[in-house]
């Protein structure tokens, strides 16, 4: 690991997550954190280094030496970040943290802490704090203080609270230490009023805030239930769905960066830090599975809220929106930040998603299938919940048989893909399955008959004689990894003929030894400029689809190959790229999600 410089970028993937379940940064493995929103997940940007190496801003720690190398990694059971620095001079450590309110005691929000520490020898550290507000559109000014320093722009004031004194430096300030071995040193940083005065945690404080921090994480991920294979694996990707929740609302953000590429130098450059009905689902199914019962039902809260806001129209006017803002807003206008060059010059970087105004049909079966297994494995839906429900089976069994979007948000026509009637099946067929178990009201003639006809349509119209395949699309002979959940939804057996084909097919065609595609761009042409790698969750899907089909040795080193293609933390992005690298935005829920599901497939199969 080389020095961060202003001209260039660590991969994706060398960075580690810190949150305190309103916002998260990015932490490099050089000690830099090129990724801050503060207060919340899609506030702007304090810190966008890593979309722009010269104007985003960052926050870094590190040696003042010739030549250093380093290790990452997380204390564990927690979210708490450990970067180790190796130098001929001796060794040393940034801890990076954020800390959590347990209930019983107020602490400050949304402040990185960072604690540097000289483990052996001694050590001299620079850290340099650069801010550029608002995705570095506004100015600042610095108030220079005895025990730190105060940034105060247009909208909002952060504060650096430090140990040793800084100078002015660019457009922030630069401070200079030495540490021998067994001193510290804990820097702070975060939201503050404009007449604030820092002062530097001591180093009791420091320790106090650390051992709280572990002890709320280690206590959190007691409550998992899961001990079977890959343990360490799954509890990673639990505790980063938790980092992506949003604790005032429940809701949770499909990944914590925006437009980070899908392909380099490309324009695939999309805002995640909103929630996706489809991804939030999942995650809840996730959290179910694992018995985090308190996120479920904070999700849940979050959804019902949602829900009571939801309108009946026409087909032009579905109840739902494919996503909200954490906060449950609706608008999301899209944008480009073009003073921005975005990472390694994969311009436009974006804020907003224009994609929320699509209609995709699939939302209403992740939907109801999260809820029915919620009310079966938590705790009984409200009547109000079952209200909720009613209305939107209603609409969707009056506006089903409709070209969408799709699951992967093409921007040019609507088609009719098999993935959205395959879970708007799966949506009426959950809320009979609901209805019947609990003896709850509602038109199930009506929402029969609708299922049935859904089911003879695919089977009709999906199809592909030529290709043995269930396809992309109706008249298509385009495959499509989404098909993958055909029997992962009970839709037909996963040793039904048909399938077993279809399978075949994707394992020919989509898959490149364990990575998945979603689909042959060429073939099916999205609206978009570019390619795109193997996008992860398809993956993790495979594995799913290959237990099914009781290919267990096939299953089970394809999902050990695509733990190898993980960080060094454990943690992914949206894609892999054609080198193994990882791509988009990061880290990815969907992806981590998918894992758990998989991990836990599989080693119940394995037995």
């Amino acid at each position: 690991m080389t020095k961060h410089n202003s001209h260039s970028y660590l991969p994706i993937a060398d960075h580690g997550i810190i949150g305190d379940l309103h916002t998260v940064a990015l932490v490099g493995g050089d000690g830099t954190i090129d990724w801050f929103c503060c207060p919340r997940f899609d506030a702007p940007s304090v810190f966008a280094s890593i979309l722009d190496s010269s104007k985003g801003g960052f926050f870094s720690v590190q040696p003042i030496t010739a030549s250093w190398k380093t290790k990452q990694l997380y204390i564990p059971d927690t979210n708490v970040l450990l970067t180790r620095f190796l130098t001929a001079s001796g060794i040393g450590e940034v801890v990076d943290f954020m800390a959590i309110h347990d209930g019983r005691e107020r602490v400050e929000r949304h402040r990185l802490i960072r604690q540097v520490r000289c483990v052996h020898g001694e050590m001299q550290f620079a850290a340099d704090v650069q801010p550029r507000f608002n995705y570095g559109r506004d100015g600042h000014e610095l108030g220079m203080h005895e025990q730190g320093v105060v940034f105060v722009a247009a909208d909002q004031c952060m504060a650096l609270a430090a140990p040793t004194a800084f100078e002015r430096h660019a457009s922030g300030v630069r401070g200079c230490f030495v540490l021998r071995e067994g001193q510290t040193a804990t820097f702070t940083f975060g939201c503050v009023q404009p007449d604030f005065v820092p002062r530097s945690m001591s180093e009791q404080e420091s320790r106090e805030q650390f051992q709280r921090t572990v002890a709320y994480w280690r206590g959190w991920l007691s409550q998992s239930h899961y001990e079977g294979r890959w343990r360490e694996m799954v509890h990673r990707s639990a505790l980063t769905l938790k980092l992506l929740t949003y604790e005032p609302t429940g809701a949770i953000v499909a990944a914590a960066t925006t437009s980070l590429p899908e392909d380099l130098g490309g324009t695939r450059n999309w805002d995640y830090r909103y929630t996706w009905v489809r991804d939030a689902a999942f995650t809840l199914y996730a959290f179910l599975r694992l018995g985090f019962a308190e996120e479920t039902r904070a999700f849940m809260g979050w959804l019902a809220d949602v829900l009571c806001r939801c309108h009946e129209g026409d087909p032009d006017h579905p109840p739902m929106q494919i996503m909200y803002g954490i906060d449950g807003r609706t608008e999301l206008p899209e944008t480009t930040l073009d003073h921005l060059e975005g990472y390694e010059g994969s311009a436009p970087v974006r804020i907003g998603n224009d994609a929320a105004g699509q209609l995709q049909l699939d939302i209403y079966g992740e939907l109801v299938n999260s809820i029915y297994h919620f009310d079966k494995y938590a705790q009984p839906i409200t009547r109000e919940t079952w209200a909720d429900i009613r209305r939107l089976i209603g609409w969707l069994c009056s506006c089903w048989n409709q070209p969408d979007e799709g699951v992967w948000e093409i921007r040019a026509r609507r088609k009719h893909f098999t993935y959205s009637r395959l879970m708007s099946w799966v949506a009426t067929d959950r809320a009979i399955r609901l209805a019947r178990a609990r003896d709850l009201p509602g038109d199930l003639r009506r929402w029969t008959a609708a299922r049935d006809a859904i089911h003879d349509q695919i089977i009709q119209r999906s199809w592909n004689p030529r290709r043995k395949a269930f396809v992309q699309s109706f008249g298509s002979d385009v495959l499509d990894a989404s098909t993958l959940m055909i029997p992962l939804v009970k839709f037909i057996s996963p040793t039904d003929a048909r399938w077993l084909s279809t399978l075949d097919a994707i394992q020919n065609e989509l898959v490149l030894d364990t990575l998945v595609r979603r689909y042959n761009i060429e073939a099916s042409p999205d609206g978009l400029a570019g390619s795109e790698a193997t996008f992860s969750i398809c993956s993790f899907w495979y594995v799913e689809a290959l237990v099914r089909a009781n290919r267990l040795e096939e299953a089970r080193l394809s999902f050990e190959k695509m733990l190898s293609y993980s960080n060094h933390l454990g943690l992914y992005s949206e894609e892999i790229g054609p080198t193994g690298e990882q791509l988009g935005n990061f880290p990815q829920a969907f992806t981590h999600l998918a894992l758990i599901s998989a991990a836990t497939t599989l080693d119940s199969a394995l037995g």
